[in-house]
């Protein structure tokens, strides 16, 4: 076995890092996990996940973990009603039985088709929680924020921010897209795709954000207008998560002097922003109990390549950033886990080397098809026409 009595430290315990450590240990492999937080708790899980049957779910069947995973679905979470900025009602999925997908293929809509899938949906934290709870103790050393590393030996000896130094024979990063470790294999930077979200959670919605959260049916809610969205959908723990997408000069970013913490800051940015949107949209900023997050959306080129290491490499959005207008990101993640942890274990390659050359190779084609799709889907959710489009995709008019 290529990684018999070999150390592997996995920097970054998302989905995709302890998707990959739960693989690995299935193969009897040595897997640690460093991850930055201070425990699995310490901060707030962004929104619900969609599994693809292509990806996703075929991860969770590896791992052995398909059963606990459809045990903790939300049905509803993944039916979506759709309005237009006045907050009218286009088109509810939570009324209707889904027709065969063959209607929406014949829409011959590009990529946007995707969206009317019907696929299982799950709460995050309550995902990550099973990938946790399905490692062997100790797996994780939290409070572990990657500082730096450097060749030792045959493999490397890493550093991180409160003291501690490991040895590993083989570094796989998965902290995501501000993967530190990510320089020690590629030179590439992002690139801004023109969109920038900012996401707020609110706590206790069904007190907080009465009207919208009675509104969304437990499922999701999609808006469009003018070039912008809001999306925003509950959660298992009773809180309500938005987001709040529109077209924004990267310059922005950096200029924009908005206190995120500031409520009245933001509300009064979105009143500028949002002018022509109806006031049922102003609950979201009606709550005390709210956190916001800007996410301003990057890719990594379509071409990027790099030098295969013989003991380094990455996965997930370290490897292959997007913005989330396909719901591609923990799917990829997912998948290259299962991907990756084959080439160690089955084998057929010599060394590690060939082994990670293999796969990169596959992860860099299959990115660069998501990474399309997703491109065209979030040109085409922030269209003046977008709300026509997705219409016509679950077979509606406005």
């Amino acid at each position: 076995m290529l990684l018999e009595n070999k150390q592997v430290a996995i920097i970054g315990g998302g989905m995709g890092g302890l998707m990959l450590a739960r693989l690995l240990q299935l193969q009897n492999s040595i897997v640690k996990v460093y991850e930055r937080d201070l425990n699995s708790d310490v901060r707030v899980q962004g929104s619900p996940l969609d599994l693809h049957e292509d990806s996703g779910l075929i991860a969770m069947k590896q791992a052995d973990l398909l059963n606990e995973f459809y045990k903790n679905v939300r049905p509803k979470a993944s039916k979506a009603r759709i309005v237009n900025q006045n907050f009218e009602l286009k088109f509810d999925e939570h009324s209707i039985i889904k027709e065969s997908s063959q209607t929406n293929s014949e829409n011959n809509l590009d990529s946007l088709q995707d969206i009317s899938k019907p696929r299982p949906e799950i709460d995050r934290s309550v995902l990550r929680n099973i990938l946790l709870n399905s490692l062997s103790p100790d797996s994780i050393v939290w409070d572990s924020q990657f500082i730096s590393m450097e060749k030792e030996n045959d493999g490397w000896r890493v550093h991180f921010k409160n003291g501690t130094t490991v040895y590993a024979d083989l570094v796989i990063a998965a902290y995501g897209a501000n993967s530190k470790v990510r320089s020690y294999i590629s030179s590439e930077k992002p690139i801004y795709s023109g969109i920038t979200m900012i996401e707020g959670t609110i706590y206790n919605a069904k007190e907080n954000a009465p009207t919208l959260f009675e509104f969304s049916k437990g499922g999701k809610v999609l808006a469009f207008g003018k070039e912008q969205t809001i999306m925003y959908g509950t959660k298992g723990d009773g809180s309500l998560m938005f987001l709040l997408s529109s077209k924004i000069p990267e310059s922005w970013i950096a200029e924009n002097n908005l206190d995120f913490r500031n409520n009245e800051q933001i509300f009064k940015w979105f009143k500028e922003v949002y002018q022509d949107w109806c006031s049922e949209w102003d609950e979201f900023f009606k709550s005390t109990e709210l956190y916001f997050i800007l996410r301003p959306q990057y890719y990594f080129p379509f071409n990027q390549s790099w030098e295969t290491l013989e003991n380094l490499t990455m996965i997930g959005d370290a490897a292959h950033r997007m913005p989330p207008f396909a719901g591609k990101g923990a799917n990829l993640a997912l998948l290259d886990a299962v991907e990756l942890a084959d080439c160690l274990t089955n084998n057929q390659f010599s060394d590690i080397k060939t082994a990670i050359s293999y796969f990169e190779k596959r992860m860099l084609q299959r990115a660069a098809i998501a990474l399309e799709n997703t491109l065209k889907n979030g040109e085409q959710l922030h269209s003046e026409n977008a709300l026509e489009k997705l219409l016509t995709i679950f077979g509606q008019t406005s």
